[in-house]
């Protein structure tokens, strides 16, 4: 046996350490408020230790309900170490929605910025055993008398470090699951990858809940950078942020990536301490990655393709001349292939279903046994692959290009909206018979949802009637922005609706 301690340190310790040898260095800013990693080492612990003076650590779910900001930030950490599992909830959703997520997780408390306390009323009144932590006087009392000292917890490689859910307005959330061990190698391995190191410091304008948001997260609290967080987007306010604060990496969207280039003097603006952005989300068109390069240099535009299961591919800058559409290679430590129809690897040049395995896959859905079955592909080796539900092709040199929409997904502002769930509100409605939700392009958005819909016979609804009543019933970003009345829906011969044909006719849509 080694007679050296030589075990692999999870994040709490590692951001332990950084605030024994990294002390005076600024770990967080946002606005006016800097923390640095000593002064943020011991405010997490008092998060800490004042979960684990309520009876939670290991084994127990934390929801987060939280605007961006220092006691976000603190408390995510403070969740972490703790031992226990954060479950930060997307804002946008409607309370129905939050309520399922929080019920599905079995959350033992919840943690609330005062902008959000009153969406928990009718939760907590439900489950009057959570522990409910609202505000600045609840953290404030929870690490009240706490201990600003590491807390004495054994946090084992495979314990739940947090779970993100993807949907949840159908009343089926999924919870996505990630241990400490794959967040940890997350880190490490999107770190290589997206260019991060100890000088690192991170623009964060997308809610903390979000997984893109998380992948800079982690990467900057693994190289001991310094998080500059933001409550919201706004790309004026985001350019003075990066000359101000010399912001060396940032995640956006590509309609963000847009709206940085269209504000007025954005040449004017000193952005030369950029080393490397991460666009994600949606295919970063030719034109616009070309403008980025021109602006930002051609080495710092990284664009990455990927899952919050765990499925990652980036093009690296240098290699991105020649293959603008492509997202590049997969991520070191992991393999992908494409599938055919049949289930059998295809050749290079032929589209099919993408699936990959790694390291920083998630180990599968939270209390959805059946959903982590669907979502796996078994090789003939034996080996399980997750199925993305993205249709790509691999070029003769291995680069992959993205040819369809992940399961008709729409990126809207920053957000994963999933049509389903606003279909299911939709049909709900007593003149829609049949209906169908696709993502069409928007100057605002990037993309909006459209809703294409078969009423039933007799009908007089209008269009507008139809939209008023389900937007009433929807989140705030799901909202739909239209609708177009049709006879019939195009099907395959198994029925399935062929949303791509859809897309395709109503791609010059336009609202109005």
């Amino acid at each position: 046996m080694n007679a050296f301690d030589d075990h692999a340190p999870l994040l709490p310790e590692i951001l332990s350490l950084h605030g024994k040898w990294k002390a005076n260095k600024p770990a967080l800013v946002c606005g006016s408020e800097t923390l640095t990693w000593a002064e943020f080492e011991a405010e997490t612990n008092k998060i800490a230790h004042g979960l684990i003076a309520r009876g939670i650590s290991r084994g127990h779910m934390v929801g987060v309900v939280m605007s961006n900001g220092r006691a976000m930030v603190e408390t995510l950490v403070g969740i972490m170490k703790s031992g226990a599992c954060s479950v930060p909830i997307n804002l946008s959703v409607t309370d129905d929605a939050m309520n399922a997520m929080l019920e599905d997780a079995k959350v033992s408390a919840i943690v609330a910025t005062e902008d959000q306390t009153t969406r928990l009323s009718t939760f907590l009144s439900r489950h009057t055993d959570v522990n409910a932590i609202e505000g600045e006087t609840g953290l404030a009392k929870l690490k009240e008398n706490s201990s600003s000292s590491s807390p004495k917890i054994e946090i084992n490689a495979d314990d739940l470090l947090n779970v993100i859910y993807s949907s949840g307005t159908t009343g089926m959330p999924k919870g996505i699951v990630h241990t400490h061990k794959g967040r940890r190698d997350w880190a490490y391995d999107l770190a290589v990858a997206l260019r991060y190191n100890g000088s690192a410091r991170t623009l964060f304008t997308i809610g903390l809940y979000s997984n893109i948001s998380w992948v800079g997260m982690l990467c900057t609290l693994l190289a001991g950078g310094t998080m500059v967080v933001e409550k919201s987007f706004d790309a004026t306010r985001a350019l003075d942020l990066i000359q101000a604060e010399k912001i060396t990496n940032f995640a956006m969207v590509p309609i963000q990536l847009q709206r940085l280039l269209e504000v007025p003097g954005c040449d004017d603006f000193d952005l030369s301490s950029v080393q490397a952005i991460m666009s994600c989300g949606s295919p970063l068109h030719a034109d616009l990655k070309e403008r980025l390069f021109e602006r930002l240099g051609p080495s710092s535009v990284i664009e990455l393709f990927g899952l919050t299961e765990g499925i990652i591919t980036t093009l690296e800058p240098e290699e991105a001349e020649g293959r603008m559409a492509s997202v590049g290679k997969p991520l070191l430590g992991t393999d992908i292939k494409i599938i055919g129809d049949d289930d059998n690897e295809v050749p290079a040049g032929q589209s099919g279903e993408v699936v990959g395995v790694g390291r920083i896959v998630m180990p599968g859905y939270l209390n959805r046994p059946e959903a982590t079955v669907d979502a796996t592909w078994t090789s003939p080796d034996g080996r399980q692959w997750m199925r993305t539900g993205d249709i790509g092709l691999l070029d003769e040199e291995g680069y992959l290009y993205i040819v369809d929409r992940k399961k008709d997904m729409i990126l809207s502002g920053g957000q994963n909206i999933y049509p389903q769930d606003i279909e299911a509100v939709l049909v709900k409605h007593p003149a829609v018979n049949e209906v169908a939700v696709i993502g069409v392009p928007s100057d605002k958005w990037g993309e909006t949802p459209l809703a294409i819909i078969v009423c039933e016979e007799g009908s007089r609804e209008s269009e507008a009637d139809i939209i008023a009543w389900a937007n009433s019933k929807l989140g705030k970003q799901q909202r739909v922005a239209g609708a177009v009345f049709t006879e019939c829906l195009p099907r395959n011969p198994n029925g399935k609706i062929l949303k791509r044909d859809l897309r395709e006719t109503h791609k010059d849509w336009q609202h109005g």
